[in-house]
């Protein structure tokens, strides 16, 4: 398994990308197209930046990418702008006032790993759920939401919830993600309301 994960990190480096996480999100968009040139996207938990340098390359320079986290991007280009900022904090309505409707909100955060599956579980789902909130006042009726989760106990009700809200809702697991992995991501599309 280790030729795998080391296969990612190289290939990632050698490409130009600060981490592995970028073929999750090619793989997404093999798998979906959602992500076309001109369109707004949100990129919630950007650090390092790896996704928001691939959608900055789809999006193109009548696009933008909106990069938020706690912690700096190591990629930059003309058309990505990033805020230094907790999504818990964040005043959606001055940033939806600064911004306007996105055609997509990516949402890659994970929690600090604690070793304790259930509790990283819960609050990978604490995350996601804000990213969902987010997203819910910030996509076009449309747009896209895709987001990691971690596997648990909660994720039914919460894959429920987004059902809930969107007309196509499907669980994916990138091939790039490593095996033992307990991550998954929720594409979703179409707001119902």
């Amino acid at each position: 398994m280790k030729k795998v994960q080391d296969h990612y990190f190289h290939k990632a480096k050698k490409e130009g990308y600060p981490a592995r996480s970028v073929y999750k999100l090619q793989e997404a968009q093999k798998r979906f197209r959602f992500l076309r040139s001109g369109q707004m996207v949100l990129d919630l938990g950007a650090s390092p930046g790896s996704w928001a340098k691939y959608v900055s390359k789809k999006v193109g320079p009548k696009g933008k990418v909106v990069a938020v986290d706690l912690h700096n991007l190591k990629v930059s280009a003309p058309n990505i702008e990033f805020l230094k900022t907790d999504i818990f904090s964040m005043d959606q309505g001055k940033f939806l006032q600064k911004f306007g409707r996105f055609h997509v909100v990516l949402s890659d955060m994970a929690p600090k790993t604690s070793g304790r599956k259930d509790l990283d579980h819960f609050r990978s789902i604490d995350l996601a759920r804000m990213a969902f909130q987010i997203a819910c006042n910030a996509l076009d009726p449309e747009g896209v939401f895709f987001c990691k989760v971690f596997e648990g106990e909660d994720l039914p009700d919460f894959r429920k919830e987004l059902q809930g809200a969107f007309k196509t809702v499907k669980l994916f697991k990138p091939k790039s993600s490593r095996t033992e992995s307990v991550e998954k991501f929720l594409f979703c599309q179409g707001r119902k309301d």
